[in-house]
């Protein structure tokens, strides 16, 4: 069997574990979750660049989807995006493992596409962290060269779907492709050169991760507000239990979301935890003891034990973690600890497959298909979207007929969304909560509460015209006069009508059992947005730069990772081949 063929297998088994996982979020229509929010015929507008002042952790995965709806419908578009999640985390994980036999690639790609990192994360509806995150494995292929003839190319291509999935994604793929780089280098056999090379390797790395985090990070940097950087939230996000093994045990076995409502339906049982935790210390073991890839063993092992500090530091030592935003508010991207067990995965799903590898030489089929099945019977509630809980459903007619009427009036002015708060549970979602979509949905500037609450604690809002209109938005019946003076035209209510209506003279114009939607006449338009286009634009066009120099300036360029070309198998003459 060709190298190519097993990539090309292992890229079918994960599209066949995406179906098994998403089931009936196939079905026509969105899935609505949490952070997981696509809306029908999206628009490029001021929002989907980090022009609003909103802080841009939609930029670029926004424009990105936005730019395939204009070939395929919005909600293909999110199934292809999440279908690729998977066929990506199979594919890439498989490639790591050094055999040629095709069951241990399989138990790794099994293993890194259906765990309980994947299964939370994706109830938490961050597709757009689970795209850098499938692509992972690759990353740490390429950073191991970066010091050879083409290297920065590479770890350019590597990152681009943690690229397109924002800052979160490129700051645990970055962070990855760092210590795998420093330590691979450093000990590439030049011990007098080592820490040159090593330090000549780091730089290209957080160049390239720079370099493709221009479109967030300028409009970050622009905005009035500047980075945000709440250092007090830092207990709300990290990490906790979700298994009986407490914190750092739930991170080993590669759980323990801050939120408990994307625990999956029967997870952290003791009999199944149990023997997950064995598969786990198993996967570690093997993984140290048999795994012998020169490149980027150590280096993966380097970032696991990295990534898993920086995952438990919020729960085991916040007031370092709070310390060390107030230094800078960018390492706010900390708070949420439990992403950065992300290379953890990677040297798991590696060792689980040298584990298998092992069992298949010594003539134990048995137990090699065991460790390729395994994740898949201790987590079985990842299946059928989440035992149901990601379910496909359609904007109602409402929704539609609001948007005509907002975008279709000429004159300007923003849009104020009613009841106060960030995120929703509505019927015809099944009641599920999601981040209001108001925003994408609507192509004018869309004022909502951004401030997070979680267990009754609330994270200050980011938004300056939300912090602006919060004291009069949060009565539930703001002055129409005040509105006016604010520059908003139309009052959206989209969960309770009845409940929220601006006070004084709003026009009704549209009310339905879904929303209302009430119309200020007068007023000096909608505010003036505060971030410079300028440097924005110019962020963009040398991302766009580097990624056209990295996908043209070599011959080998255009051998994707998923066809091979970024992991060449080195024969190792003590093995056989089936």
């Amino acid at each position: 069997m060709t190298d190519r063929t097993r990539h090309l297998v292992a890229a079918l088994t994960g599209l066949g574990l995406g179906l098994a996982a998403l089931g009936p979020g196939l079905a026509p229509g969105f899935v609505l979750s949490y952070d997981m929010v696509f809306v029908p015929d999206p628009a490029f507008t001021r929002l989907t660049f980090g022009l609003t002042g909103v802080v841009p952790r939609h930029v670029p995965s926004d424009a990105f989807v936005t730019a395939l709806a204009a070939i395929v419908p919005a909600d293909a578009v999110q199934k292809l995006v999440l279908l690729a999640v998977f066929v990506m985390a199979c594919t890439s994980a498989a490639s790591l493992v050094p055999s040629p036999r095709l069951l241990p690639r399989l138990a790794a790609g099994f293993c890194y596409a259906w765990n309980p990192f994947v299964a939370e994360r994706l109830l938490l509806g961050q597709w757009a962290l689970l795209l850098g995150y499938a692509a992972l494995p690759w990353v740490v292929a390429a950073a191991a060269r970066t010091d050879e003839p083409g290297g920065g190319r590479r770890l350019v291509r590597a990152l681009l779907p943690a690229a397109v999935g924002g800052f979160a994604a490129l700051a645990v793929s970055a962070m990855t492709a760092l210590a795998v780089a420093l330590v691979t280098s450093s000990g590439a056999g030049r011990p007098r050169d080592g820490l040159r090379d090593g330090v000549r390797a780091g730089l290209r790395v957080v160049a390239a991760a720079v370099v493709l985090s221009l479109p967030w990070l300028v409009p970050g940097a622009l905005r009035p507000a500047g980075l945000p950087g709440d250092g007090t939230a830092v207990g709300l996000f990290a990490a906790r239990a979700d298994t009986p093994f407490g914190t750092l045990g739930s991170l080993l076995l590669l759980g323990g979301v801050w939120n408990g409502e994307t625990v999956p339906s029967g997870y952290g049982a003791p009999v199944t935890a149990t023997i997950w935790l064995v598969v786990v210390v198993a996967a570690l073991a093997a993984y140290w003891r048999w795994c012998r890839e020169p490149g980027w063993r150590r280096g993966a092992a380097v970032a696991a034990a990295v990534g898993f500090v920086v995952a438990a530091l919020g729960a085991v030592a916040a007031p370092v973690l709070e310390g060390v935003i107030g230094l800078w508010p960018g390492f706010a991207v900390l708070r949420d600890g439990q992403q950065f067990a992300a290379p953890l995965a990677v040297v798991v799903a590696v060792g689980l497959g040298t584990a298998a590898d092992r069992a298949a030489e010594a003539r134990w089929p048995g137990v090699a298909a065991a460790a390729t099945a395994v994740p898949v019977l201790l987590l079985p509630t990842l299946a059928w979207g989440a035992a149901g809980d990601l379910r496909a459903v359609r904007y109602p007619d409402d929704w539609a007929r609001a948007r005509q009427i907002i975008d279709g009036d000429p004159a300007p002015g923003d849009v104020l969304v009613l009841p106060w708060a960030s995120y929703r549970s509505y019927p015809w979602n099944h009641g599920r909560r999601v981040l209001d979509p108001m925003p994408r949905y609507l192509h004018r500037r869309v004022i909502v509460d951004d401030a997070v609450t979680v267990g009754g604690t609330t994270v200050a809002p980011e938004d300056p015209r939300a912090v602006g209109l919060a004291p009069v938005a949060r009565t539930g019946t703001p002055p129409a006069a005040t509105l006016r003076d604010e520059g908003v035209r139309y009052v959206v209510v989209d969960a309770e009508p009845e409940g929220n209506r601006p006070s004084g003279a709003a026009t009704e114009v549209l009310r339905g059992p879904d929303l209302a939607v009430y119309r200020i006449e007068g007023g000096a338009g909608g505010a003036r947005d505060s971030v410079p286009v300028a440097p924005v634009a110019a962020a963009w066009v040398l991302t766009a730069l580097a990624v056209f120099w990295s996908i043209t300036a070599s011959r080998t360029t255009l051998s994707f990772p998923l066809l091979g070309g970024i992991t060449p198998r080195r024969p190792d003459p003590r093995r056989r081949t089936p």
